[in-house]
């Protein structure tokens, strides 16, 4: 992955959203781009035009907090945002590391904690956006993801390249963007990894609404709210997702599915658990297989 070509493409998505007056800025004769130019970016993060045009280019040897602080308010980037463009300058500027471990399964004591939580669905996300581990329930839940998979299930594959995930995401445009999302944090992190690579080619390849969502540059905070998903057994359900990034095991997030007390989502939940008796929902253990062609 080119950490600088992903500089290049926030940097300047970034700029191509704001305009002049939103920015405070006047605004003389026809313009050919949308957005800010360099040069209005430059004098509101109070830097060099040459100086913009380089961390532009992904040249941030020496680049100060305060200058990429100065760069957050000119292009009013929100917090996930700001994290995300100190991650990619680091990333840039440091020196090339190796890529990190491609987990592809939890080990007995996460999964003990996963099985512990008996009331609601809980799995385990990577990185990559592999889930490479889950409780009963949410075996039960993801049944429609789980089904037919030699390995592990990764979101973004479902969600890109089955269309039984348009059916089964009550907001699939929602679910789409946040996985986009979770694989240019997991680029600005670890650039060096063949693997998102990987998935990244494999995904705009085979999906033109990948590559339409990644060529944006969106970020957003990750898996984090309501959702709604629409089960084939027990119909639509509501649940709230919270993210818990577990310490032992650097880039793995535990995900826990909360119904609000006493709704129809609790009941649905508990007979989600009831037709999970039933079925042989024993997690898949195989690596995931990349398509890299």
């Amino acid at each position: 992955m080119d950490i600088r070509s992903e500089i290049k493409d926030f940097l300047t998505a970034r700029r191509a959203r704001i305009s002049p007056a939103e920015a405070g800025l006047p605004t003389y004769g026809a313009r050919r781009v949308p957005g800010l130019r360099r040069e209005e970016v430059a004098v509101l993060a109070g830097v060099s035009v040459p100086y913009y045009k380089r961390l532009e280019r992904g040249q941030a040897g020496g680049v100060s907090d305060s200058v990429l602080n100065a760069l957050a308010r000119a292009l009013q980037l929100d917090r996930t945002e700001r994290s995300h463009l100190f991650a990619l300058m680091r990333a840039a500027a440091g020196p090339a590391s190796r890529p990190r471990p491609r987990v592809h399964s939890v080990g007995p004591e996460l999964q003990s904690v996963l099985d512990s939580i008996t009331a609601a669905p809980a799995f385990v996300r990577t990185r990559h956006l592999d889930v490479v581990g889950a409780n009963t329930l949410a075996r039960a839940l993801f049944f429609p993801a789980f089904s037919g998979t030699a390995g592990p299930v990764n979101s973004a594959r479902f969600i890109f390249l089955d269309p039984r995930s348009r059916t089964f995401y009550g907001d699939w445009d929602e679910m789409a963007n946040e996985a986009v999302s979770a694989l240019h944090l997991a680029t600005a992190q670890d650039p060096a990894d063949p693997g998102l690579s990987y998935l990244v080619d494999e995904f705009s390849l085979l999906s033109a609404e990948f590559r339409t969502r990644w060529s944006r540059q969106d970020i957003r905070r990750p898996g984090r709210g309501a959702k709604v998903l629409r089960h084939p057994e027990i119909g639509a359900i509501e649940l709230s997702f919270e993210p818990l990034d577990v310490i032992c095991d650097d880039g793995v997030t535990l995900f826990t599915c909360t119904p609000q007390p006493g709704t129809s989502a609790a009941r649905s939940l508990r007979q989600l658990g009831d037709w999970a008796g039933t079925k042989d929902l024993e997690y898949p253990r195989a690596p995931a297989r990349l398509v890299t062609a």
